[in-house]
């Protein structure tokens, strides 16, 4: 039987009474942590709804929301659609006035919700968006929010106001909450886009509350977990994945502590995680790296000894482990004792640095290196491998405890129509690279006012992600995802080529190299962006006896980078790994890394492709002559001083 299809409201009354003394939201609040039961959950979104509606707020109305992650995210997104409102969630990383100007008018937006924080930038939008009527400010307290401006109101006076409200026109509130359908919008998700201009994704009640259900069907969580979300709650992966997700089985959702800028609130993770002990975390590759190098940092600090044991166990674990599914097999069964050992002796206490509790980390945003995934199951902290966009609301596949293939993005989940169709949209054989084509409940309503693009992306309701992908041609409930399908890399010759997998192994094998962008638009050669380590390119230089401020030392280490590629090509340590016609022949190195704050990182740390060619187009064009060609060259020195 078909699960009915039921709205968000539907299912946070189904599961907050379900679990009501449960905790579901935990924060640090001057100092402390502050625990919401679901049952609190309930009856604050009821306030807030109310409130909304005694400010005169009417069903559909589009309210957009500015704020960290926090508890009051949640609690007022929650009001808001018990007051039958769209929801517009906006990053705290867009980059400037004219971002948030440009969705809020582009989404018809009414109301806003914003923390303390980021009340600045509102006041700053404001004059650009006059059909504003109230700004609803989260905080009671802080040095800018001692007198508001028109039009803006505290959330507390909003609560109070929905507490009269609720007295006197408790049916009206029913009412509106019940008249939501799940066809309604639920909410409007701008993109960062990494490829072209943001767009309003348009997803519905029901899109969530089935993505939930598919989830389900490849990832379960146990009750009372606690899960400590890294990502921003922007992003529907946090709100699928985490705050829907945790609420229907009865866990509870961790927040790390909000520092003054988005720097200081990643410097917080580390302390949160050993406060909060959660069993499983939503992360991005770039975060994950992170981890490992504080992992081997701290092995490091402990001496020689305990660095080469560590390395030897990590090694004897991947060896064992090999792809998961397979771990013990192929005449490895002798290498277990030794696992068991290790495990006890060394990748214990690591854990304990992690909370001692941790069952997965569940990564997103960006194809995941085999290499990491092999390196935290080897310490007895799996990061699976999961994929989707938000136009699929956004869960496909994910892999899982008992259901792993490393190196895949995991089982597809159900119910839901999977597919992949060459560049003519035709569909082709089991195991055949080609388009991930989707159809299921969890498909997007649509681009917001934006017929075209919606008509060329969903076609006779298949979704066409624009990845790159193939099933499993052994086992196809399991879903390779290799690349983008639409920005490929094409030779001079019409060849193309995925440039994802090289871009995310190199970083990955070399310490000499922050990021990689490899580049072929119809080129006689491909051509890769390169972001340094500078720090560990000055010490090789160092060893060599140069000073790296010199020329010949900033040669030495051009010839370094240079080296650390050459791995790749036939002879390397690494040849096989990918064709050698699309390893690269020149090299930019770049001089300025890439940020959320430069647009060349999106606020799940992914890279923009588009921006960071359009920074480095003069670059990538002298890299095409015979002049840049040579790794070392006039540009790519001064890009070392």
């Amino acid at each position: 039987m078909a699960e009915k299809r039921i709205t968000i409201i539907d299912f946070v009354e189904k599961y907050t009474h379900q679990f009501p003394n449960n905790v579901y939201l935990r924060e640090k609040v001057d100092g402390e942590w502050k625990e919401i039961t679901q049952e609190q959950t309930r009856q604050t979104a009821y306030k807030i709804g109310a409130g909304l509606m005694a400010l005169g707020l009417e069903k559909g109305d589009k309210i957009a929301l500015l704020s960290e992650s926090r508890s009051m995210w949640i609690l007022a997104e929650l009001g808001a659609m018990y007051a039958g409102a769209t929801d517009i969630p906006l990053s705290v990383n867009l980059g400037s006035t004219a971002d948030i100007v440009f969705r809020i008018k582009h989404s018809e937006s009414k109301w806003v919700l914003v923390s303390a924080n980021h009340l600045n930038r509102i006041r700053e939008a404001l004059p650009e968006c006059p059909d504003i009527k109230k700004v609803i400010v989260f905080d009671d307290t802080a040095f800018f929010v001692d007198s508001l401006q028109e039009p803006e109101i505290r959330m507390s006076e909003v609560m109070k106001m929905g507490e009269e409200f609720l007295a006197k026109n408790e049916k009206a509130f029913v009412n509106r909450y019940q008249s939501v359908g799940p066809d309604d919008y639920a909410n409007i998700s701008y993109t960062s886009g990494t490829t072209a201009d943001p767009k309003g994704i348009l997803l519905t009640h029901r899109n969530y509350t089935a993505n939930v259900a598919q989830g389900s069907s490849v990832i379960n969580i146990g009750e009372n977990n606690v899960m400590l979300i890294i990502l921003p709650l922007d992003h529907c992966f946090a709100h699928v994945a985490g705050m829907y997700t945790m609420m229907s089985y009865g866990g509870s959702i961790a927040f790390v502590p909000i520092g003054k800028n988005a720097l200081a609130t990643l410097k917080n993770v580390p302390t949160a995680i050993k406060e909060t002990r959660p069993h499983v975390m939503l992360s991005v590759p770039a975060l994950a790296r992170n981890f490992k190098k504080n992992i081997e940092t701290g092995i490091k600090a402990k001496g020689k000894t305990t660095e080469k044991l560590f390395n030897f166990a990590v090694k004897n674990a991947i060896k064992y482990n090999k792809e998961y599914y397979n771990r013990g097999t192929g005449g490895t069964f002798w290498r277990k004792p030794l696992v068991w050992l290790f495990d006890k002796i060394l990748f214990k206490k690591v854990r304990e640095s992690f909370g001692g509790r941790m069952k997965f980390f569940v990564g997103g945003g960006a194809l995941l290196d085999i290499e990491l995934q092999r390196f935290f199951f080897a310490v007895g902290m799996p990061m699976f491998q999961g994929y989707g966009l938000t136009e699929a609301t956004p869960i496909i596949c994910a892999n899982s405890p008992g259901h792993a293939i490393f190196g895949s993005s995991g089982r597809i989940v159900k119910p839901m129509d999977c597919k992949i169709c060459d560049d003519k949209g035709e569909e082709v054989p089991i195991g055949t690279k080609g388009e991930i084509v989707i159809r299921g409940e969890n498909v997007m309503a649509g681009y917001w006012k934006n017929p075209k693009a919606t008509a060329e992306t969903v076609v006779d309701g298949w979704l066409h992600t624009g990845d790159m992908g193939y099933i499993c041609p052994w086992d196809t409930d399991f879903l390779y995802v290799v690349g983008r399908f639409k920005s490929l890399l094409i030779s001079a010759d019409g060849e193309k080529y995925s440039p994802e997998a090289f871009e995310d192994s190199l970083p990955e094998v070399s310490k000499y190299v922050e990021a990689a962008v490899l580049h072929n638009n119809q080129n006689p050669y491909t051509i890769a962006l390169i972001v340094p380590n500078k720090d560990n390119l000055a010490e090789f230089a160092k060893s060599q006896g140069l000073d790296p401020k010199s020329r010949e030392g900033r040669e030495a280490m051009l010839g370094k980078i240079q080296a650390e590629i050459d791995t790749y090509k036939t002879g390397g340590v690494h040849e096989s790994l990918f064709p050698d016609r699309w390893l690269p022949t020149a090299v930019v190195i770049c001089d300025e890394g890439f940020t959320i704050a430069n647009g060349m990182l999106n606020s799940t740390m992914k890279m923009v492709r588009r921006k960071v060619e359009e920074h480095y187009a003069a670059r990538m064009e002298f890299a095409y002559t015979p002049e840049g060609r040579p790794i070392v060259n006039e540009q790519n020195l001064k890009a070392l001083e």
